[in-house]
């Protein structure tokens, strides 16, 4: 057993044992994006706990519970990865059925989360059976910590994930992108963020986060305008490798001149007012909660039924 983790796993038991783990239960556990410390306490439990560790790749898992010393025969690992997971959650639900504890780890963070394990827990869902959730490590959530484009105040963000491999249906992703006013969070492989890059110029001032090797040693957060993006990846070589989060930060609120509140006037003597508001939004670029607003102002004002 690696000595500094020997003290983590007789921690975990001291924290984790006394709590309740049903059997014949799913339990999704987010395991580190790149420094093996981020691991919680409860996730080490359950791993030990667990008769079967169904993961994304054995071999990656294995190493890993090597690491943490944590001992698991290869019959105790069930692959289950974007190729097989139909076929292989019936696997997983068979031995859930029989009273097993079953953990599942995708080969960083959380899963489900553009990683396997959707699909799994959906299945485990309609089986009748229980997934039980063990929080932790995320990118998503990582980059937007750090990145500050959210602001407490703000609506929110939109998970894009990865846009598609091909550059017309990429472009035209971003394009729809161009008019969402929220932060948006898109993932990327080091081997197509340059192209990614020269996608989102069209984005122009637009300030974009670029998050890569979280937790790793040469982890790197930097924000730029969406033009600056190649030049910036150009200055070194090592600024196109390891796993991407790129943020796209909340479009900067713009004047007004009366046209949004116009067309959603227009558009709502003619439609239900969600409606209304979303295509007004669209139409406009403008914030659609500020423009729900107005609806309902506006609607309160006239006595409108609509």
């Amino acid at each position: 057993m690696s000595a500094s983790f020997a003290s983590a796993l007789n921690a975990a038991r001291d924290a984790a044992a006394a709590q309740h783990y049903p059997q014949g239960a799913l339990y999704i556990v987010a395991t580190p994006i790149g420094n093996l410390a981020d691991i919680t306490l409860r996730a080490l439990h359950v791993l030990q706990l667990a008769d079967t560790i169904a993961c994304e790749d054995t071999r990656h898992t294995q190493s890993l519970l090597r690491a943490y010393g944590v001992d698991k025969t290869s019959s105790q690992l069930l692959a289950v990865h974007q190729h097989n997971e139909a076929e292989a959650s019936q696997a997983v639900i068979e031995r859930l059925r029989a009273g097993q504890r079953v953990a599942y780890a995708s080969d960083a963070g959380t899963p489900g989360v553009s990683d396997p394990g959707a699909r799994l827990v959906t299945a485990v869902h309609a089986a009748g059976l229980r997934a039980v959730p063990l929080p932790g490590a995320s990118s998503v959530t990582a980059a937007l910590s750090a990145a500050g484009a959210v602001a407490i105040d703000a609506e929110g963000f939109v998970f894009a994930g990865f846009l598609p491999t091909k550059s017309g249906e990429r472009s035209v992703a971003v394009q729809k992108l161009s008019t969402e006013s929220r932060c948006v969070i898109l993932l990327e492989a080091p081997h197509r963020i340059a192209e990614l890059a020269q996608t989102l110029a069209i984005l122009g001032d637009r300030q974009v986060t670029l998050a890569r090797e979280i937790t790793k040693q040469f982890e790197e957060i930097a924000t730029v305008a969406a033009h600056a993006l190649s030049a910036w990846l150009a200055e070194g070589p090592q600024r196109t490798r390891g796993e991407f989060v790129v943020l796209l930060h909340p479009q900067m609120a713009q004047h007004d001149d009366g046209d949004s509140l116009r067309i959603l006037k227009l558009l709502m003597q003619e439609l239900p007012l969600k409606t209304a508001v979303r295509l007004a939004a669209e139409i406009t670029g403008a914030s659609r909660n500020t423009l729900y607003e107005s609806a309902l102002a506006w609607k309160q004002e006239n006595g409108s039924a609509n």
